[in-house]
């Protein structure tokens, strides 16, 4: 359960690190400077390789964090899996163009 939570929540990560590198310029390049240190040829894909790195951590803490509390435990499969499936909508709806767009005022 632990892993099929994770993933959501990476991508929700993500989908919040895109709607801040559009809200702030700044933020855009700290993202892209997290990138580099570690993606060769990052320089080519720009701030998106800050936003996978980001992905990536945020996938493997919540893995983490998500198999220590939950281990041992007897959960309900389809309450975690719909809760999954809200959080995999919700960070499918920050990514969306016209919801960021919204967000920055245009």
């Amino acid at each position: 359960m632990a892993a099929l939570l994770a993933a959501p929540v990476g991508l929700l990560v993500m989908a919040i690190v895109q709607v801040a590198t559009e809200l702030s310029a700044g933020f855009k390049d700290f993202v892209f400077n997290v990138g580099k240190v570690w993606i060769p040829g990052a320089s080519g894909i720009g701030p998106y390789s800050g936003k996978e790195t980001f992905l990536l951590v945020g996938w493997l803490v919540a893995w983490a964090a998500l198999h220590y509390g939950l281990r041992r435990r007897q959960v309900s499969v389809k309450l975690w899996f719909g809760v999954a499936l809200g959080v995999l909508f919700v960070a499918t709806l920050l990514v969306w163009p016209p919801v960021w767009h919204m967000l920055k005022g245009e």
